[in-house]
């Protein structure tokens, strides 16, 4: 039975098989082992081990073989336990020569379809090392270069970036230490640049992350993180596994290193998790150094409603409304419940939001600075004496500033779609992409996208597809064009293609659209 096989197959795939046989269970286990097959046929009732048994080792060491039972015993249970190994099918003794070709056929489809498969998830995995990297500097430097948000979003879809917290680090490296500090020699960047990937590679065995690039004898490490605070044990937890990576990065990289630790903020204010962390690793000769154990920062001297407070500057700093007069109310509460009878206090505090909003409105660009233009406020908020006529005094303030901030916004969106429509109009008749659009305004092609079907209420393509159809009626009306020079003029190279676009939009050809309007 086994040489009948063997030469049924040798003389139908001899160019792409080679065939070994054993005769039991024991030697199908053995030769399994050294021969590292792709397809096994297998008897169930074999001396000593039996077919089902050696099929159970050999799946501990080869679970990607394929399986065929050939036995002349059609018992359910071993059928049913045939199935739990992953056979591919159970076949009844006796087999003829062509059921034989068949199975041996669809099992040899089935290894070249794995080997294409997996030859593909290599070439992608092999492009995929060498983007990431890129994407990750680019997400790294939109953080530091504060793109509010803009690339920030695209990248962390790229990334598969799904928390909504992070904190920053700042790996400083230098040949030696110098009275506690450490220093670099010249063309010390460049020597590092050799070392970048190893670099990586040991930081992300140690901390799932994103990596920028070097920069002035220094990294910077972006660690997404779900909670949005790092309590002490966490902390300490942060600051061994660091050490740890130090500890590896020195033993293989010819290099010092020092590290800071920035604080958890949300994603897109992780900049100022960046600056602290560049402030630790500046202000401490420590070879890691978290933020929190650097008494920079003071402590308040009660309970203090710390996020919420965090939370109103950010809302403010959006744009949001609703946001904002939800967390402004939640601390103007909590001042009223707390100091009932310190209004003077409630009124400075209520002041220090506003003038704070208002100076980073400014910064924004938002709003515009005039010395005088404050002159009211202290003798506005001192006439009140009433907490809700404060509150609504303060939320007026908040309000306004908020406005300011969505506006500019709004500007900003129509003047980018505005330049991006002028552009489309201008170059419709040529080859011309979402990222040519996106490239002319100066935006990353995600936000472009989301910013354009926003405003116009439909995306890129359908934009340019109608702006092209339109065109081209428009050229139909002249007897003397042809279709194909109204398809070239009209940013369609394939007349053909151009015929069945227009089709999809008018329901008619356009010949049938040249006849019935002529009339």
């Amino acid at each position: 039975m086994r040489e009948s096989l063997k030469n049924i197959i040798l003389q139908n795939f001899e160019d792409c098989c080679e065939v070994m046989t054993v005769k039991s269970g024991r030697g199908a286990i053995e030769q399994a082992e050294s021969f590292h097959p792709d397809i096994v046929f297998m008897d169930i009732q074999m001396p000593g081990i039996n077919g089902i048994d050696a099929l159970k080792e050999i799946r501990k060491t080869n679970p990607s073989i394929l399986c065929y039972i050939l036995s002349a015993y059609d018992k359910f249970d071993y059928a049913k336990e045939a199935i739990s190994l992953g056979v591919e099918k159970y076949l009844m003794k006796p087999i003829n020569k062509k059921s034989m070709i068949s199975a041996v056929t669809e099992a040899i489809d089935k290894v070249e379809l794995y080997r294409r498969q997996r030859s593909d998830q290599l070439k992608i995995q092999e492009k995929l090392e060498t983007i990431i990297p890129i994407v990750e500097n680019g997400f790294v430097g939109s953080i530091l270069m504060q793109n509010e948000g803009q690339d920030t979003d695209y990248y962390q879809q790229l990334l598969d970036v799904t928390e909504e917290y992070g904190y920053a680090m700042i790996i400083r490296y230098g040949n030696d230490y110098q009275d506690g500090r450490l220093v670099s020699s010249v063309g010390m960047t460049v020597k590092m640049q050799e070392f970048y990937r190893e670099m990586c590679s040991i930081i992300k065995s140690y901390f799932r992350c994103c990596i920028g690039s070097l920069l002035s004898g220094s990294l910077a490490v972006i660690v997404p993180v779900k909670c949005a605070v790092m309590d002490y044990e966490e902390r300490i937890r942060v600051i061994e596994n660091t050490r740890k990576m130090v500890r590896n990065m020195e033993e293989r990289i010819d290099a010092r290193f020092r590290v800071g630790i920035g604080r958890v903020k949300r994603i897109k204010e992780l900049h100022a998790s960046y600056h602290e962390a560049f402030q630790a690793v500046n202000e401490s000769r420590s070879r890691v150094i978290h933020m929190d154990d650097i008494s920079f920062r003071g402590i308040y001297k009660e309970e203090f409603p710390v996020e919420t407070e965090e939370n109103l500057y950010r809302c403010t700093m959006a744009g949001d409304v609703q946001g904002m007069t939800q967390e402004a109310n939640a601390f103007f509460d909590w001042m009223v419940i707390h100091y009932p009878d310190n209004m003077n206090n409630i009124r400075l505090k209520v002041l220090e939001f506003i003038l704070t909003a208002e100076k980073e409105a400014f910064h924004a660009g938002a709003m515009d600075y005039g010395f005088d233009d404050r002159r009211n406020y202290l003798t506005d908020i001192m006439k009140l004496q009433d907490y809700e006529e404060i509150r609504r005094w303060f939320l007026d303030k908040m309000t306004i500033v908020c406005l300011s901030i969505q506006n500019k916004q709004e500007n900003q969106s129509e003047t980018v779609v505005e330049k991006a429509m002028n552009y489309i109009q201008a170059n419709f008749g040529g080859d011309i992409s979402l990222d040519d659009v996106s490239k002319e305004v100066n935006v990353s092609p995600y936000y472009f996208s989301k910013l354009f079907k926003k405003e116009t209420g439909e995306n890129f393509i359908e934009y340019l597809t109608k702006l092209r159809i339109d065109r081209a009626k428009e050229m139909m009306k002249n007897p003397e064009l042809s279709i194909k020079e109204i398809s070239m003029a009209c940013g369609y190279v394939d007349p053909n293609y151009f015929s069945r676009i227009f089709k999809k939009q008018t329901d008619v050809t356009p010949r049938e659209y040249r006849e019935k309007n002529s009339l």
